[in-house]
Parts: C-alpha cells; structure tokens; sequence
C-alpha cells in the first residue's frame, strides 16, 4: 500500500498482528529484503516494511535535501500518526540502521526497541566526513553517468561484500535483481543527502538512549563489528551479538539465526535468552 508523507509517496508493506516491527533495508535494498523472515514473524508480531525515500517503489525526488536523514526520519514519524502506531520496535540493516538510530534519538517515544544491523552512528570527526562526502559524490556521479547496472556490477565486487561469494548462487541472483529496480537518481540521491558523511554524528548521544537496544554484526565485517563494540560500550542498554561465518549482510548469511535473534529480541520486550 502507499501513504504519501510530507509530499512523497511511500510505498508500505504489512503483515500479521500484534506489536509493530518496523523494517528498515539498506541502501540498493527495498521491502524485499524482508520478505524470507515475514512468514516466520508475522505469526507473532505486525511486521511493517518500508521502501525508504530513492529506493524500490517509494518516490525519489530530485532535490537532494529531501533524503536529509532527519527529515526522513520524520517521514517515519508522522507515518506511525498515519497508522496510528503508538510504540515499535525498530530493525535497521547498514544504511536503514543509521536512519532508525536518528529516530530513536529524535523520536524516542516511538522506539520500544532497537535492533542495528552492521550500522554506525555515523563518523566521528569532520575529515572522516569531508572525505566520505567526496567519496559518495564520485559515486553518485558514476550512477548518474553509467546508469544502475554498471553501479550495481561496481557495488557488487566491493570488499564490503566479499563474504557473499560464499551464497548460493541464487541467493547472490536475487540479491543482484533487488538491486537493480532503483533509479539512477534514487541511488545517487541518497548517498548525497542521507550518506554516512552527511548525517550527524551520533557517538555523543548514543548514551541518551534508554531503550534496550540489539547490536548485530557478522564476524567476519571486521570494521563494523570494531563499530559495534564501540558503540555497547556507550549505551546504557546495548547488547552486541557477533555472529560467525558471516559478513555485512547478516541476515542473508545467517538467516535462521539473524531471524532467531530478532524474533527473540522482540518478543521478549528486549532481552535474549542468557542475558
């Protein structure tokens, strides 16, 4: 179903009943993403999905301020006063991670918990930023120039995702065709105005957050999970599970235990079994 939200058409899927899990993917990522866990979830919760501003079949505007992180994260907000959502938990994976961390921490009372998956609260000082923000800017121009199949070849051989060579060949298929609905403008957008190097940091208000919160990395994304352990130790009810014989996408190379973890978290207001 769509909801138009200050000016935009987003594009929402739900399914089952009972408390809200609100899905939020990765860049190049859509709804789809969550689609091998929702026959599994949505027998005990209401699993709301989301194709983020630029992505799938959500609309992708042409100026690059509309993708600021936290005017999208208002987007979220004032979509839960449309389906009147009161309190959710929250899943974010890589890019839609930083955008349900940013709001967490503008809309607190929205959050009954938060899960990150190999997310970040964005860089710590304004070099790391100044660089990112050239670097995302190359890259926005190379879509726009060579259009998204030759993005996406790029995309794919990155040393982010080299752990995925290791899927069946059909799960790295779909994957790839996830990838390439978007448009050239969508993608090139949102790495300019919702980018690692754009958004805010959040280190220094990570301590803010009193919402349990599940940390989920893969062991062997070395860079996310030093992030991730970082980021437990700043938070006043953080857990960090480092999952083995994974990479960046967890949820694709652990899947039934990426879905384990989430369900537990969810349905046990917070808590894992052991903690």
């Amino acid at each position: 179903m769509k909801f138009v939200v200050q000016g935009q058409t987003y594009y929402v899927e739900m399914y089952g009943s009972g408390q809200p899990l609100l899905l939020l993917h990765g860049f190049t990522g859509s709804c789809q993403t969550w689609h091998p866990f929702i026959s599994t979830w949505s027998q005990h919760m209401q699993c709301i999905a989301i194709d983020i501003l630029g992505h799938g079949q959500t609309d992708a505007p042409s100026a690059v301020k509309r993708y600021n992180i936290e005017i999208v994260a208002k987007d979220i907000a004032m979509l839960f006063e449309q389906l009147e959502i009161k309190k959710a938990h929250i899943l974010g994976y890589s890019m839609g991670g930083r955008l349900a961390l940013t709001f967490a921490i503008r809309y607190p009372q929205y959050v009954q918990t938060l899960i990150l998956e190999s997310s970040s609260p964005g860089l710590k000082t304004e070099e790391e930023r100044v660089k990112r923000r050239e670097e995302d800017e190359r890259l926005a121009q190379f879509i726009e120039k060579h259009g998204v199949v030759s993005f996406v070849d790029r995309w794919e051989s990155i040393p982010l995702f080299s752990s995925l060579q290791r899927l069946p060949k059909s799960m790295q298929q779909t994957l790839r065709e996830e990838r390439l609905q978007h448009t050239a403008i969508g993608l090139a957008n949102s790495l300019r105005g919702m980018g690692t190097g754009v958004q805010p940091s959040w280190w220094e208000t990570l301590h803010q957050l009193h919402m349990p919160i599940l940390l989920i990395c893969g062991e062997d994304d070395e860079k996310f999970c030093r992030i991730a352990s970082e980021m437990v130790q700043l938070l006043p009810n953080g857990t960090l599970i480092t999952v083995p014989h994974a990479g960046h996408v967890v949820h694709m190379e652990q899947r039934e235990r990426f879905g384990t973890l989430v369900q537990q978290f969810v349905l046990r207001g917070g808590l894992l079994h052991g903690n």
